[in-house]
């Protein structure tokens, strides 16, 4: 079943690519699809998978889409062999679905549709399955997929590759929302098969553009960071910090391949910060103990991260980068400038980053109330759990 449901998973993307290629109307064609997946996912696993599922799922599309066009309209019948023939896998698959990928990264979309669309259209996730992901109900998530495909309908947006001039835009908003679905899938802990099928696309589009260094240290990224999983958390669920980490259950031959494209990412092209976050991944992977971790040239990314890509977390990161190498105190007060930004002074990883810096510097009462209040505003039940601990931590320590 796991196998059937991998196959489906990989070929969804093209069999929509080629619908959409050839006759438009993405909204029908992604429902169609939608039925023919349904229809493989009951019937492959007793009857077998056929000898060309490609062509199998593309056959039992079009017949949905006919019947849809049909019900729509009555025009003059369209010729059903067109739509029948057996197709043969085409070259043009992972094209498609990077196509596809812009498509669903259409500007005109806000974020999370766009996040939404990827999941639904390029990553074959089922409506459940994406609202499972992001907590909220299967009608909430169904609607936005529905504003979403009728926004793409009323903008007319056609099934093609932006024109040069829109490319590189349209290209770091792919990057993006990939990247936001591998962080969705990392974060919770228990959605792997979200970082798996951020990787897997963010692969389709390295395998079409293998030049781009941003593409090339976006999967880097994903494979260095998602290395350490198996790691990550304790037999009953709960958190291990990376510093604790037994790191001889983190995933070799990922961190060789991420290593590997970031040594060639950063021989080509300017620093962007897909690059720069690489090539911090993979000075933590490639440190045998905590210990060992490079953390001066870590500051040095951070401090380069930040003037290419300014942002509340890079600065949050930093500040722990720069108590590792200059002590906490000058954590601490790189973290002060932090408390006025409205973007990241109520979020709770200012207040856990704080407590850390702070019992580092020894101020354990202050550091029990800074994690219990990171515990407060977490929404991560192994984070909670993990922070609580910590705080538990500082008050046995601060009593005489």
């Amino acid at each position: 079943m796991e196998r059937v449901e991998d196959l489906l998973r990989g070929l969804a993307p093209q069999v929509l690519g080629v619908l959409v290629r050839r006759h438009g109307r993405f909204d029908a064609c992604e429902d169609a699809v939608q039925e023919a997946l349904l229809a493989a996912a009951l019937q492959w696993p007793d009857e077998g998978v056929p000898d060309n599922p490609y062509g199998w799922l593309i056959t039992v599309a079009s017949r949905r889409l006919l019947d849809e066009l049909r019900a729509e309209s009555s025009r003059a019948r369209r010729e059903e062999t067109v739509y029948l023939q057996d197709v043969e896998p085409e070259v043009a698959g992972h094209d498609d679905t990077l196509t596809l990928l812009f498509l669903c990264c259409h500007p005109d979309l806000s974020g999370p549709s766009q996040v939404a669309l990827t999941l639904r259209a390029a990553g074959g996730l089922t409506t459940a399955e994406i609202a499972q992901a992001f907590l909220v109900p299967e009608a909430t998530m169904a609607q936005r997929i529905s504003r979403a495909k009728a926004t793409l309908k009323a903008s007319d947006a056609g099934f093609a590759v932006p024109a040069a001039e829109e490319f590189d835009e349209r290209l770091r908003a792919v990057l993006h929302v990939l990247y936001l679905i591998f962080n969705e899938g990392y974060t919770s802990l228990h959605r792997a098969d979200l970082t798996a099928e951020a990787i897997r696309l963010t692969r389709v589009v390295h395998a079409l553009l293998p030049a781009d260094g941003e593409v090339t240290s976006l999967l880097a990224l994903m494979l260095l960071t998602d290395a350490r999983r198996a790691a990550r958390t304790r037999a009953d669920g709960s958190l291990v910090p990376l510093a604790e980490q037994d790191r001889s259950r983190w995933d070799r031959a990922a961190i060789l391949e991420g290593a590997a494209l970031v040594e060639r990412a950063l021989a080509e092209g300017p620093l962007g910060p897909y690059r720069l976050q690489a090539a911090i991944a993979a000075v933590h992977a490639e440190a045998p103990r905590a210990e060992d971790t490079d953390w001066r040239e870590i500051l040095v990314l951070y401090e380069l991260l930040e003037r290419v890509a300014p942002n509340p977390m890079v600065t949050l990161n930093r500040a722990v980068a720069l108590g590792m190498v200059h002590g906490p105190r000058a954590g601490l007060d790189l973290l002060a400038t932090l408390e006025g930004d409205d973007r990241v002074a109520a979020h709770h990883r200012l207040f856990a980053v704080r407590a850390h810096l702070l019992d580092e510097a020894g101020d354990v009462i202050a550091a029990r109330e800074a994690y219990l209040e990171a515990a407060r505003r977490t929404t991560s039940v192994p984070e909670r759990r993990y922070l609580e601990e910590r705080a538990a931590s500082s008050s046995r320590r601060s009593r005489p």
